[in-house]
């Protein structure tokens, strides 16, 4: 799949971001593609490259921009090493629902303006954090977002986060897919239930699993990646976006 380095100009500064575009180059339907708490590294961006060869341009942005050259994250070292947990801890939690908003209006200005780039709206998907975000995304650019996805995200129905996501089930307009992982302390069975409420009292389109897996299933280079779920995942995301992106 051609893979295009790209800068994209936003409110708060350039962020770095990688363009994956379907073998012929389009046009297609485009996708906005979130990595997990490790953010932008080889593993992400081959899991884009797969998405593209479904037949999606997926632009994959380093959201963690704002701090400047930052070095990768090892996900089989990270939380046990107390000093590149804080470093990881640090870069998280600059990112709020208001950064991620805004940076999501200059992604889909940049989508809108390429020639690889089919119809008016976009599927958003993300894992961990990033499946927070593609919510969040979808909920804040309601009129711009078809379809959007979280495989094991975290913190999605947390009554104790004024900007999470499930207080933005009455602006979605996205068909919505979730799995979440099991036994997954970001995202317990009250969260999945609360979340799963606040979609059906505003009549969401969405489907919810639990995945008998750990949380981050579908992401080659954690730990605790499991190739099964990884399989389901893939299979539901593109049945996702075929349903809602195409047409």
């Amino acid at each position: 799949m051609p893979r295009l380095e790209i800068t994209i100009p936003t409110p708060d500064g350039d962020c770095p971001a990688t363009l994956h575009v379907p073998d012929g180059g389009g046009p297609a339907p485009a996708v906005i593609f979130y990595a997990d708490a490790g953010g932008v590294r080889e593993t992400m961006r081959a899991m884009a490259d797969r998405l593209a060869a479904s037949g999606y341009v997926t632009l994959l942005p380093d959201f963690y921009y704002r701090s400047g050259d930052w070095e990768p994250f090892d996900l089989a070292t990270v939380f046990s090493d107390p000093t590149e947990r804080a470093r990881l801890m640090k870069m998280v939690q600059s990112l709020d629902a208001d950064a991620i908003a805004r940076d999501a209006g200059a992604f889909l200005d940049f989508l809108g303006g390429r020639p690889e780039v089919s119809g008016t709206t976009v599927g958003t998907t993300g894992y961990c954090m990033g499946g927070r975000s593609s919510l969040i995304v979808a909920g804040r650019h309601p009129e711009r977002v078809a379809a959007a996805a979280s495989f094991h995200g975290g913190r999605l129905a947390a009554t104790d986060d004024p900007d999470s996501p499930y207080l933005l089930a009455d602006r979605l307009r996205a068909a919505v897919y979730v799995a979440a992982a099991q036994n997954d302390d970001s995202f317990p069975a009250d969260q999945f239930e609360r979340l799963k409420g606040a979609f059906e009292s505003v009549g969401v389109r969405y489907t919810m699993e639990e995945y008998p897996a750990a949380h981050g299933f579908a992401v080659p280079d954690n730990p605790t990646h499991d190739p099964s779920a990884e399989e389901r995942h893939w299979t539901a995301l593109t049945d996702l976006f075929a349903k809602n992106l195409r047409g």
